[in-house]
């Protein structure tokens, strides 16, 4: 077999875990990737090896269901342990997709205008509207996610690959970061907020239904396998390429950012324009790549959730997609004054999916009767249960700021 035929047969067997990739790594991701690389330098690097094991535990977990049922893996948790488990889960995961949107939305805004100079606010009303004929025209939603999303993914890569060529880094510290050193407990808020830029148990939940539509069953283990460690591997890269770009450029002048939009100016005003195009080419395909995959799992979450579908191509999917969609445009554009106020509820509801998600999970793969010999191992479920502890600490972080927010008014 020749070189190129390798290739076309690599291309043709990836698919989901490009989609899932696309889905956690949005504007918000790079935002945090940038201003920790701006701050702590390169110190923090080795948080995204451990994110990125955790979510390839999960993933691997959700994908070994997929492969293995014709019944979706929250129906299949409705039959074991109640329908009102996953109801709770798919509303929760409605209203996560919902509050993400708005990021989406501000990052497809920033980025379009420092490509084009036009208004960041024209920019939602363009994107959504394409979205929403994207979910309602299209003969196979998955197949046309799986390219699209392949391509988006393949754009970030280069453009933020790009602007680390710029940098030039030292690689010895590099490599330095990879390697874990003693933090204090004031720093656990670092953590926590670089494994939420790769480890994103929607993402992984959505790994079976995607496996599914793929048409992958146990024969293609070793296939999905692959496609998952490659589709995490890709996601941790871009973060990582993120990471090193700003601690490289911005962290010797001491100049921190605080957005996306911080890190395209910076990176225009030390090589030029051309490096922040680039850069917004790069952050333009997160956004929109998180903004259409968010939306169809928020969606198809809450519609399999209430026992109402769960294929991409089914009506009441469709049309929860489309209203996150809508949510996330009408937030961006006409509540932007206002709009912690819109999202606190979201994300004080959402927060109570992630570990809701982890634990269904955990239960159903861990059930010889549903499993059979593809239940967990002791190495899966140890793996498992340390993931499990960083999302805890996720989730204490995410409700510490929340109440403090609240506290605030």
């Amino acid at each position: 077999m020749s070189i190129g035929e390798r290739v076309k047969q690599i291309i043709r067997s990836v698919g989901p875990g490009f989609i899932v990739a696309s889905a956690a790594l949005g504007p918000g991701s790079i935002t945090v990737a940038s201003r920790i690389g701006s701050v702590y330098g390169y110190a923090f690097l080795w948080v995204i090896v451990v994110a990125a094991i955790s979510m390839v535990a999960y993933t691997s977990m959700s994908l070994r269901f997929g492969i293995s049922h014709e019944r979706s893996i929250l129906q299949q948790i409705a039959v074991t342990y109640g329908r009102w488990f996953s109801v709770v889960i798919g509303i929760c995961a409605f209203l996560s997709a919902s509050s993400f949107q708005f990021g989406n939305n501000l990052g497809i805004g920033i980025a379009m205008e420092g490509i084009t100079g036009v208004d960041e606010r024209v920019w939602p009303f363009i994107f959504t509207p394409l979205g929403m004929l994207l979910v309602f025209r299209a003969g196979n939603l998955y197949k046309i996610l799986e390219k699209l999303m392949m391509g988006m993914v393949m754009i970030m890569i280069l453009a933020f690959l790009f602007n680390l060529i710029l940098a030039r880094p030292d690689m010895g510290q590099v490599a330095q970061g990879f390697v874990p050193k003693s933090f204090s407990l004031g720093d656990l808020d670092v953590v926590a907020a670089l494994v939420a830029t790769t480890f994103v148990l929607n993402g992984a939940l959505y790994q079976s239904y995607l496996a599914q539509d793929k048409g992958w069953k146990i024969a293609d283990a070793k296939k999905a396998q692959n496609d998952t460690y490659m589709g995490i591997s890709l996601l941790a890269i871009i973060s990582a390429l993120v990471i090193i770009t700003s601690a490289a450029v911005l962290n010797p002048l001491g100049i921190v950012v605080n957005s996306a939009a911080d890190m395209a100016l910076q990176l225009e005003s030390l090589f030029g324009r051309y490096a922040k195009v680039i850069f917004s080419f790069g952050l333009c395909a997160a956004a929109f790549s998180s903004l259409m995959v968010n939306a169809v799992m928020g969606g198809g979450l809450l519609a399999d959730g209430l026992g109402l579908g769960r294929s991409m191509n089914e009506k009441m999917p469709k049309l929860f997609t489309v209203v996150i969609l809508l949510v996330g445009m009408l937030i961006a554009v006409f509540f932007k004054g206002n709009v912690v106020y819109a999202l606190i509820l979201a994300q004080a509801s959402s927060i109570l999916a992630v570990p809701l998600i982890a634990i269904g999970i955990l239960l159903i793969v861990n059930r010889k009767m549903v499993m059979g010999k593809l239940k967990n191992g002791k190495l899966q479920n140890t793996l498992a249960i340390l993931g499990f502890l960083l999302i805890c600490v996720m989730v204490y972080f995410m409700y510490a700021k929340i109440i403090s927010f609240i506290q605030s008014l």
